[in-house]
């Protein structure tokens, strides 16, 4: 008698969480983890000093759903890219050694964002062909988010980076969001062809040269576009991206602080608050960072999501969830087929010559 031989179901993601990053950490990020564990499902496993994150988990009673990896040190928030170098043994270089072995498959830090860039560039390196991993951050634009990329990890770029980055936005759409052909955007000052410097102007004719079934470029788009959904990445410099991620949350908190303190003037306008209970609250869960998770570093060996350092349980628990969806849905594969399809011969020349010296490997992890 035959039959088929049926394939085993494919593994859940297992996110490698680093306890200690963030202004909170580390309770608000073992609360976060656990979060993600029984509300959401997910795999997780705790990276940081085992003593101190055990205590917490068993203040959670979640010592057997939630396993820790011991790591002796941890990044500090105000270190930047050198610390990749200096603390080979930090939680966030454990996270990464787990998964370059494969017993994990995500990395959610709420630390230092130039820390956890460097650290994971050199440890987990960039996919074959990917000149530089780009932050791609979701902009509160309603159920379906627009992504800005880069918005923070290069801030000097090429424009053939900026054509990559806009390649990895549209990967992070399709795995994410469920976009099938994402509309592209380039940030500059004035949408006519033609404005902008250098960078832009040379970026705006390689991406209206790219194969249209490809990649979809709807030309210039201006900063008070940001979160009017003309597009669905919006492709820029790591520089002019972070001024403009930081102009945006900046610019939500106060309007919500306006809000606030309007509905809270008088009687009636607290009465009236009341009545609008609802909305207010999924405003205020639109404009709040933490409903995001966190920025993903696009184009390594691996799926890394950082998240905002100020996050507490909520938003850990929300930056497991991205982690998982684009871990699960194979960023990783979207972004090779999508490099390794029509590759222009400019792109392929310069991605040789980007590659040729490899980056150093980092201090041996006793």
């Amino acid at each position: 008698m035959t039959g088929t031989i049926e394939a085993d179901p494919p593994r859940a993601p297992i996110i490698a969480v680093d306890a200690m990053g963030g202004d909170h950490a580390p309770a608000a990020i073992v609360e976060g983890a656990v979060r993600a564990v029984r509300e959401h499902g997910l795999r997780v496993v705790l990276v940081g000093r085992r003593n101190e994150v055990a205590e917490i988990l068993a203040g959670h009673d979640a010592l057997r759903q939630v396993p820790v990896v011991h790591a002796e040190d941890s990044l500090a928030m105000h270190e930047g890219a050198l610390a990749s170098w200096r603390r080979p043994r930090s939680s966030a270089a454990v996270a990464c050694r787990l998964i370059r072995r494969g017993e994990a498959d995500a990395l959610v830090s709420a630390g230092s964002t130039g820390g956890i860039v460097a650290t994971s560039t050199v440890r987990l390196r960039t996919q074959a062909g990917v000149l530089r991993p780009a932050l791609a951050v979701p902009l509160p634009t309603g159920e379906v988010p627009t992504l800005m990329v880069d918005a923070g990890a290069n801030a000097d770029a090429k424009p053939e980076m900026l054509v990559q980055f806009a390649h990895l936005g549209c990967a992070y759409a399709r795995t994410a969001f469920g976009v099938r052909q994402p509309r592209v955007g380039l940030l500059t000052i004035g949408t006519e062809p033609g404005k902008g410097n250098r960078l832009v102007r040379k970026t705006a004719e390689l991406l209206a040269a790219e194969d249209p079934e490809l990649l979809d470029f709807h030309g210039n788009i201006e900063g008070h576009d940001l979160l009017s959904r003309k597009v669905d990445v919006v492709v820029t410099d790591g520089h002019t991206g972070n001024v403009a991620l930081k102009t945006v949350e900046g610019t939500a908190a106060f309007a919500m602080d306006a809000v606030r303190g309007a509905l809270t003037s008088s009687v009636a306008a607290r009465a009236g608050a009341l009545l609008q209970r609802r909305a207010l609250r999924d405003l205020r869960a639109r404009l709040d960072s933490e409903t995001y998770g966190g920025a993903a570093l696009l184009g390594l060996n691996g799926t890394v999501v950082i998240s905002h350092g100020g996050s507490g349980p909520r938003g850990i628990a929300n930056a497991c969830r991205l982690a998982h969806d684009l871990a699960a849905g194979g960023i990783g594969e979207q972004i090779r087929r999508r490099l390794q399809t029509r590759p222009p011969t400019w792109l392929h020349r310069l991605a040789q010559s980007e590659g040729a010296a490899p980056p150093k490997e980092p201090p041996a992890e006793r």
